[in-house]
């Protein structure tokens, strides 16, 4: 299973991007742990001092409000990483981090991945265009927040776990739907309504399974303008 994990680390976007001399070294120093649904990685305020790649399942990034709700502020998966910026730094955590499946996480030392950075500078561009990665992610999120309804949302976040480019398809809601709420900056209730209004696009959502009648006609419901 560590072999089958490894593979996994090699495919994720942070360790592709690093010169190939460096990777094994690295994976050495590396700390490998199994989370259950709800175990808690880390809590907002903490020191940073790890850089996270999830090898398999979901783990979300969450700020607890001052009015003491949960803000989701990101969701991650296989081959993806979080945690680079604040670690190197060694500033303390701006979110916290909890499993949202049972997942496999695999943790970097933030000395590990400095000392590489000290001793080539190629090292540390890879972090940097991982960083920008991250960057354009969220005013991608920010965007879709702006400009698209509730149902535009949610097309999009099945359309991201399609598995072809036109035709029927099914998808499995990777995790629950309070959570899919909030990452889409929806209440639980709206999610509800805009589900609804995804038939109008072919989509018929059952428990946890969405039937899409036709890939193609979804992104062109997605990307039309209101």
């Amino acid at each position: 299973m560590h072999e089958i994990h490894k593979s996994f680390a090699r495919n994720a976007l942070l360790i592709k991007t690093l010169p190939e001399q460096h990777i094994e070294p690295l994976l050495s120093k590396a700390l490998w742990r199994h989370y259950d649904r709800g175990e808690t990685l880390f809590l907002q305020d903490e020191e940073a001092t790890a850089i996270h790649i999830v090898l398999d399942g979901w783990i979300k990034l969450y700020r607890v409000t001052p009015s003491g709700n949960e803000a989701v502020v990101s969701v991650f998966t296989r081959g993806e990483s979080f945690g680079e910026a604040v670690a190197l730094r060694n500033k303390p955590y701006p979110v916290s981090a909890e499993a949202a499946t049972s997942c496999e996480v695999m943790h970097i030392p933030s000395s590990a991945l400095i000392d590489l950075i000290r001793h080539d500078a190629e090292v540390g561009l890879s972090i940097l265009s991982l960083t920008f990665n991250h960057l354009h992610s969220l005013v991608s999120q920010l965007e879709q927040l702006k400009a698209q309804t509730g149902a535009q949302r949610i097309g999009g976040f099945l359309l991201s776990l399609c598995v072809r480019e036109s035709g029927p398809c099914e998808v499995k809601l990777p995790y629950d739907k309070v959570l899919i709420a909030g990452r889409l900056g929806m209440k639980p209730e709206s999610l509800s309504r805009s589900f609804a209004r995804l038939k109008e696009a072919g989509v018929a959502i059952e428990r946890d399974l969405a039937k899409i009648s036709d890939v193609a006609r979804l992104r062109d419901f997605v990307e039309e303008e209101h």
